[in-house]
């Protein structure tokens, strides 16, 4: 898969592409990136490529004539292309899942106000808001969207571990432990140290649900949890406190 970053600030997004899971996904030829800056697309002696909005307000607006050639100049017509953006549709797992199919995604980084509609309604296809609130690097929103999307690409991340992530099926992910047995008086649940696979898969189901009810009840409905498996795991595990100091 090939992420092609059109960015005001390239030395913003370079180290993230030359560090960790992804310089390795680089090494082995499963991604490939390019950088694009907007600015070498700007006409005058001073590669301005803001100007002030129309109808006035405060705020400067990335211009449509630097941005659109530096589009054109990736052939950016027949690709997908993605703007992050606190306007767009909430990006989801599921978005996520949808753009790692893609052979080459098309990024543009916005600045200040936003850039100009007209680039938008041309060029762009998927307009997405990574939440609600609003950053000032149009870098940092488009890193976010990047790291959702390359982990899913075939070989880059083991399946398993993918499958077993929060929101893969509507859940969020169960707790996790890690030696010592004891720490600062709170226990690992034994069901985790008794070697019994059935239980321990049971329990972490049971805290899936445990704790999508208390973060993000909204997700339990898409969840396909039956009656009777919540009855069996909340009778099972339904008595222990959230502390997880019991089994």
């Amino acid at each position: 898969m090939r992420f092609t970053i059109l960015t005001l600030f390239p030395e913003m997004l370079e180290s993230y592409f030359r560090s960790s899971i992804m310089a390795r996904a680089i090494e082995r030829g499963l991604i490939s990136y390019e950088l694009v800056n907007i600015r070498d697309y700007a006409t005058d002696r001073h590669r301005t490529c803001d100007d002030a909005p129309y109808g006035g307000g405060y705020g400067m607006v990335l211009k449509a004539e630097p941005l659109s050639a530096a589009l054109d100049s990736v052939s950016a017509g027949g690709k997908r292309v993605v703007y992050a953006s606190p306007a767009g549709e909430s990006f989801r797992q599921e978005t996520a899942s949808r753009l790692s199919r893609e052979e080459e995604l098309v990024m543009i980084c916005g600045r200040y106000e936003g850039i100009d509609q007209r680039v938008i309604d041309l060029y762009v296809h998927d307009e997405l808001s990574i939440g609600d609130y609003v950053v000032s690097s149009g870098e940092v929103a488009t890193l976010v969207i990047v790291d959702a999307v390359y982990r899913l690409v075939a070989g880059v991340i083991t399946p398993g571990s993918l499958e077993e992530e929060s929101h893969n099926d509507s859940l969020l992910e169960y707790p996790h432990y890690t030696r010592p047995e004891v720490f600062r008086g709170h226990a690992v649940p034994p069901v985790l140290l008794s070697g019994h696979h059935g239980e321990i898969t049971e329990w972490r189901r049971w805290k899936q649900i445990e704790r999508t009810a208390a973060v993000r009840p909204d997700l339990l409905a898409q969840a396909g949890i039956t009656t009777s498996e919540l009855v069996e795991l909340e009778t099972k595990y339904g008595g222990h406190n959230g502390s997880d100091r019991g089994g």
